[in-house]
């Protein structure tokens, strides 16, 4: 299957990436809906294979967690979860689930994820050489360039998500 044949778009998958203790991670319940198996079939696999997950590859949320991601509209309700609170995992622990939900679905969907996580990677590291290109060129030019500087550090930042405004405009 090539790259443009894709089960999920890099959009969705991307989307799904979320920031939580520091670490860049999807959501069981996501996981498992990307896999095309239950929740709970995922988190019976995992459970079965615990020593195949420590805690850099995969954590449970706490009731904080949750209701944060509640209150950011990640998850419409905690009811969503289904009675227990979800597990994240890291890009190693989505790379382990490969061999404990062996479809060929789970292990195509993973090679996409992976992708996406790379790209991400380059894409964070790209922007970092490019504030040390910009920050040189700074020192090089007096201030009558200073505007054109901040412009760039402005385009350079990822757009800020903006929710819906509820009601008529």
């Amino acid at each position: 299957m090539s790259i443009k044949e894709s089960l999920v778009p890099v959009e969705r998958i991307d989307g799904s990436i979320l920031i939580l203790r520091g670490q860049k991670v999807i959501l069981s319940f996501i996981l498992a809906e990307l896999y095309g198996v239950e929740t709970k079939v995922l988190n019976q696999a995992v459970k079965r294979n615990l020593k195949r997950f420590p805690d850099d590859f995969m954590f449970q949320l706490d009731n904080d967690e949750v209701a944060s991601l509640v209150s950011q509209n990640v998850t419409p309700h905690k009811k969503y979860f289904g009675g227990h609170l979800p597990y994240a995992f890291t890009q190693e622990g989505i790379a382990m689930l490969s061999s404990v939900i062996n479809s060929k679905r789970a292990i195509q969907v993973n090679i996409e994820i992976m992708r996406t996580f790379v790209k991400m990677r380059q894409m964070i590291a790209s922007n970092i050489e490019l504030a040390k290109k910009l920050d040189e060129l700074e020192k090089r030019y007096d201030e009558q360039f200073q505007i054109v500087f901040q412009a760039i550090r402005e385009l350079m930042e990822p757009p800020k998500k903006s929710k819906n405004p509820i009601g008529f405009g």
